[in-house]
């Protein structure tokens, strides 16, 4: 059945096989950027780790097409283009004086000036315009191993205020009429440690987003820009329709949950995130009153951070083969407490924000599971477990290892959790052994699951992670952020919980000892050993 769809002025129906062609040439080009940056970046965190991710938007900023990399970094990518746009207005004919041109490039981090999570988290947003008028965007996001900082790697989870995490970038203009500014790219790079593999990696950036320029423009050729524009507006209306239609089928109500953050990092917890989510008709509003103030540490979560977690947990929940784009978000109302944990005021540190983050998923499907007990597992992991090791090694070079462990997911109705996985809003792969050591004065001397630290039940919650890892130098810097390791992950239906995680420096020594969660700049000498241990997922239905 063809479908009527109104763009630019235009009303024309669009045929099922061309918005299914067209839409898959879209998500295309969303992949060719992500493939791109994994195979052009420079840094272990982003050729190895793929702690990166792309997207495609329509001209007015809505997400039409997410790679399949990871959920949250799509809170700094819709942050970023609609700060692009409000600064930066797209011309009615061609272009305009300080508006978006054809060859424009820009980049931008900063969570309250541009749309950004965290600092370390670098957009790059680029407009793609065919026959002189604006058609969309083209977005990746990259994790940089630093960007400056009180700490190497600028995720301190006791950071006291944004300004201790690093260089902030307003959207600023990188590329004009297609030629980099070298200025803009020597700004960032002078306020970094490591300044070549910044520039290394944000030139891969720029690469990355050609692909995908070429990709859409391949697309625009073929069909016209005007059906690739009205099958953007297809989709994102087709996904809209096909939630609401799933919400219909929930029993109208207020469904609530909530969970505690172990601590800030500074003395202070539990902390709790609460979340009352409202079913009526066809609509779903987020309530998050009555979660923790915010806090004087790193682990509080800009307002595009929190958007992306729901809007991951409502589709992990309700609708796994919702297409990802932002259709589905209009069915979705936010609420929160300006001033609160999950809604913070400048100049609020936010670099450990996935912790948080990460119990704000587990929160809201423990909420869905009251609606929709037959879908939704137990408690998992839920925490970044994120470490970074930093110093010179033998030849005096400089380096930053940053790496976030996964550990055990939640059981499922009718099947055991996984184990040693990244779980909701994190999707990074682990740094393979072999990589490390190559890259980095540290030898990794165990690398196996957590016995017995998936929660008991009918079906068993999945197992956290050890790793033990040796330094292998002198005057190594190490500093992490986690969570669930005095709270563990919850059971559901008469399940156990899981048990928590921790770091252990140096285990079976006299010096032996257990290192806060969030902590930052702890000196490790050549010999010593961290171990990383991470909480295993919660056990589902009794045991009996």
């Amino acid at each position: 059945m063809a479908v009527e769809v109104t763009v630019m002025g235009e009303a024309a129906a669009l045929d099922p096989v061309t918005t299914e062609v067209v839409g898959s040439g879209l998500l295309d080009a969303a992949e060719g950027v992500g493939a791109a940056l994994v195979r052009g970046a420079f840094s272990p965190n982003i050729k190895e780790r793929r702690d990166c991710s792309a997207a495609v938007f329509d001209a007015g900023g809505e997400l039409v097409a997410q790679a399949e990399h990871i959920p949250l970094h799509l809170g700094s990518l819709m942050g970023v283009v609609r700060e692009v746009l409000r600064r930066f207005p797209a011309p009615a004919d061609g272009a305009s004086e300080g508006g978006l041109r054809p060859g424009d490039a820009f980049i931008a981090n900063d969570p309250y000036a541009a749309g950004g999570t965290h600092l370390p988290d670098i957009t790059l947003v680029s407009p793609f315009f065919h026959g002189g008028r604006l058609v969309g965007f083209v977005a990746n996001i990259a994790h940089h191993s630093d960007v400056g900082g009180a700490v190497p790697g600028g995720i301190a989870g006791d950071a006291r205020s944004i300004y201790e995490e690093g260089l902030r970038l307003p959207p600023l203009r990188v590329m004009e009429g297609g030629r980099l500014r070298d200025d803009v790219v020597e700004l960032i790079s002078l306020n970094c440690r490591l300044p070549e593999q910044r520039r290394l990696d944000l030139q891969a950036q720029v690469a990355a987003n050609a692909v995908g320029l070429a990709r859409l423009e391949s697309l625009c050729r073929r069909y016209g820009a005007c059906t690739v524009a009205r099958t953007m507006a297809a989709l994102l209306d087709y996904s809209e329709g096909r939630l609401r239609r799933v919400v219909r089928d929930i029993p109208d109500g207020v469904y609530s949950f909530e969970d505690f953050l172990d601590d800030d990092g500074l003395g202070r917890g539990p902390l709790p995130v609460r979340v009352s989510v409202r079913v009526e008709g066809e609509d779903l509003t987020f309530d998050f009153t009555g979660s923790a103030p915010q806090v004087g540490s790193a682990v509080n979560v800009p307002r595009a951070a929190l958007e992306a977690t729901v809007f991951y947990a409502v589709k992990a929940a309700l609708d796994p083969d919702l297409p990802a784009n932002g259709g589905f978000h209009r069915v979705i109302t936010i609420r929160t407490e300006p001033g609160s944990i999950l809604d913070p005021r400048p100049p609020a540190a936010c670099g450990a924000r996935t912790d948080t983050c990460q119990r704000v998923a587990g929160t809201v499907l423990g909420a869905l599971a009251k609606a929709r007990p037959e879908r939704v597992p137990a408690g998992s992991n839920d925490a970044s477990t994120a470490v970074v090791f930093s110093g010179r090694d033998a030849r005096g070079r400089e380096f930053v290892y940053v790496e976030a462990v996964g550990g055990g997911g939640g059981a499922r109705p009718g099947k055991d959790g996984l184990s040693g996985v990244q779980v909701h809003v994190t999707n990074t792969s682990n740094l393979p052994v072999e990589a490390l050591e190559a890259e980095f004065p540290l030898r990794v001397e165990a690398y196996r699951f957590a016995p017995g630290s998936g929660g008991p039940g009918r079906w068993k919650g999945g197992l956290g992670l050890v790793r033990d890892i040796r330094v292998l130098a002198d005057g190594v810097v190490f500093s992490c952020h986690g969570d669930r390791q005095k709270i563990p992950p919850y059971g559901l239906r008469g399940g156990g919980p899981g048990r928590p995680g921790r770091f252990v420096l140096n285990p079976g020594r006299p010096d032996e000892r257990v290192l806060p969660s969030k902590t930052s700049g702890v000196v490790l000498c050549r010999g010593d050993l961290l171990r990383i241990v991470t909480p295993g997922g919660g056990g589902y239905g009794r045991p009996t």
